[in-house]
């Protein structure tokens, strides 16, 4: 009996020593290949929640892909996202790159207003897109109508009040002869008396006339008083470009001066050698200049055409 319990013992030690091992082999075996599968499911899972491209480089935001649930369900593939439509570009340089297309019909219309060179109040009348040369051309041209048309007015008056003379047959330079002035001043008997039969004056004509006044001054003969200073200079204040009007005609700026020539007490110098020095162009530009800087800052007085 004995003998026989001791060979049951034996078998059944010998089969826990070789049946046990393999048992554990197998479960551990199929321990780690249910390991590498989760493992490799895991992986799947995580590349389907990669965030996928949209839209050209430098693209807006992706949507946020879906998530199992934490705690349960990580055996199962996770689904992957629905595809979107590119979205437009967001980066910096989309951006500026919108702003640069945007910008660009604008530039071309400021380029567009934008006055070119040579461009003055003699040019605003013209169209604004003409190129300078073109723009040149133009005033010119206005500038030429308006004197043929101020050269025949002046032929056709009656009382012969003034005469024109073109310098080197220039249009734009004029020599202005006044043969009247008031007859009950001093300024006519002097002219009497000295046989003056007029008082030249120049009258030269800038690129942008009718919109600036010309420069008139006195060449002959000498005067004193009546707003005419040194150089032959006349203080007035329409023939400056702050009293200056395009309206004004040669016609009315003589007469202006002809009144102020009374108003102010004009004589004809008749003292010794003085009498016999012309006046200088140079000259009365510098008075010129300076005499618009004193009164622009304490105001013009001229005498209206009623009180020659």
């Amino acid at each position: 009996m004995a003998t026989l319990l001791r060979k049951i013992g034996l078998i059944r030690l010998h089969s826990r020593d070789t049946e046990d091992p393999k048992h554990h082999h197998h479960h551990r075996s199929s321990s780690s290949q249910q390991g590498s599968s989760l493992r490799g499911r895991g992986n799947q899972k995580n590349s389907s929640n990669k965030p996928q491209p949209q839209g050209p480089p430098g693209g807006g935001c992706s949507s946020s892909s879906s998530e199992g649930s934490p705690g349960g369900h990580k055996n199962k593939k996770a689904p992957e996202p629905a595809k979107q439509p590119p979205q437009p570009a967001r980066s910096g340089v989309g951006r500026e790159k919108a702003r640069e297309v945007v910008r660009e019909p604008g530039a071309g219309k400021e380029a567009a207003q934008r006055p070119g060179p040579g461009s003055g109040p003699g040019c605003g009348s013209g169209p604004a897109a003409l190129v300078p040369a073109g723009r040149q051309q133009h005033c010119t041209q206005v500038r030429t109508r308006r004197l043929m048309k101020e050269l025949q007015d002046i032929a056709r008056l009656s009382d012969r009040f003034i005469s024109v003379e073109l310098v080197d047959e220039s249009l734009f330079d004029w020599n202005v002869k006044l043969h009247q002035v008031d007859k009950d001043s001093v300024l006519w008997q002097d002219m009497k008396e000295t046989n003056t039969e007029y008082i030249l004056l120049n009258l030269t004509f800038p690129d942008n006339f009718p919109f600036s006044p010309p420069f008139m001054r006195v060449l002959s003969p000498r005067l004193e008083n009546g707003y005419v200073l040194d150089g032959g200079a006349i203080c007035m204040e329409l023939l400056t470009p702050r009293g200056w009007s395009s309206a004004y005609t040669v016609e009315a700026v003589m007469r202006q001066f002809a009144a102020s020539l009374v108003k102010g007490q004009g004589r004809i110098c008749r003292k010794a050698g003085k009498s016999k020095k012309s006046f200088s162009r140079k000259e009365a530009e510098a008075t010129f200049k300076s005499l618009v800087k004193t009164h622009e800052k304490y105001g013009w007085v001229t005498p209206p055409v009623s009180d020659g």
